[in-house]
C-alpha cells in the first residue's frame, strides 16, 4: 500500500483547468521534491491533498483510505503563507498545538525554536515574517506525523537558515514518513531529494529517482529544470 496515491485527479475553476489527469504514487520514506514555475498548480495539489479544495474529479487516498478527517490527523502541512494568530506568544500556539494534535512533540518544538534563537516568550505579532515562517516549520516538523507537505519552507529565511532548516527536516520525521517539499530555490534542496516531480500546466511530466536523473541528463536536478522550462 503506498503512503500516497493519486487517481485521475483534475481540478477546474469554471472553464480553467488548473489540473489534469494527475497519477502519482509516493512511497514511505521519501523526500520528494515538487518542482515547477509558479502558477502551475503546485499549491492546488497541495491543498488538494490536504482536502482544503474538492476535486473536480479524481480520487486522492492516505494510507489506502480517502482524505477526509482521517488523512489530516497524519499529514503535518506547511502552508506557503503564515496561518497563524498574530496576536499568540509562540508558548500560547505550542500549548494550541499540543492540545489539538495528538501527535505534537512540545519539548521538541521547544528544543527547535531554542536552535533558531526564537524566543517562546515573544508575541507573533512582534515577529518578522521570516521569523513568522520559522515558527510554523518547528510547529510542523514537531508532529509524529507519516507525510510532511511544506509548501515553499525557505522562501522567506536567509542562506545559512535554510541549512539548518534543511537539516531539521532531514532529522525530524521518522523513516517511514515522507515528505514532499514544493519549492522554486532547487538548487538548496537537491541534496536531501530522493525523487523529483516536475510539473508544467497543470500536468505532471516527469517523476524519477533523483539520482537515476541525474544520470540519464548527466546535470544536477536544478540544471534539468532549467532545461526543460527553457523561457
Amino acid at each position: 500500500m503506498e503512503l500516497l496515491e493519486i487517481k485521475n485527479l483534475n481540478k477546474s475553476y469554471g472553464n480553467k483547468e488548473v489540473l489534469k489527469d494527475i497519477n502519482l504514487k509516493i512511497s514511505n520514506g521519501k523526500i520528494v521534491g515538487l518542482l515547477g514555475k509558479n502558477g502551475v498548480g503546485k499549491t492546488t495539489l497541495i491543498k488538494l491533498i490536504n482536502d482544503l479544495l474538492t476535486p473536480t474529479s479524481g480520487e486522492i487516498f492516505v494510507e489506502g483510505k480517502t482524505i477526509g478527517v482521517e488523512s489530516k490527523k497524519v499529514i503535518a502541512y506547511l502552508p506557503e503563507r503564515t496561518y497563524l494568530n498574530k496576536q499568540m506568544k509562540v508558548s500560547e500556539v505550542i500549548n494550541y498545538f499540543e492540545d489539538f494534535y495528538d501527535n505534537f512533540n512540545s519539548e521538541k518544538a521547544k528544543k527547535l525554536l531554542k536552535d533558531l534563537n526564537l524566543d517562546i516568550n515573544e508575541n507573533l505579532s512582534k515577529m518578522s515574517k521570516g521569523m513568522q515562517e520559522k515558527v510554523q516549520l518547528v510547529l510542523v516538523m514537531s508532529r509524529n506525523a507519516d507525510l510532511y507537505i511544506l509548501d515553499e519552507p525557505l522562501g522567506g529565511v536567509d542562506p545559512a537558515t535554510r541549512d539548518y532548516i534543511l537539516d531539521t527536516i532531514l532529522n525530524n520525521f521518522n523513516e517511514n514518513a515522507s515528505v514532499i517539499i514544493s519549492t522554486h530555490l532547487i538548487a538548496d534542496i537537491e541534496k536531501i531529494l530522493d525523487e523529483v516531480i516536475f510539473i508544467d500546466k497543470g500536468k505532471i511530466i516527469l517523476h524519477s529517482d533523483s539520482d537515476e536523473l541525474r544520470t540519464k541528463e548527466n546535470g544536477s536536478i536544478d540544471e534539468i529544470f532549467r532545461r526543460k522550462f527553457k523561457c
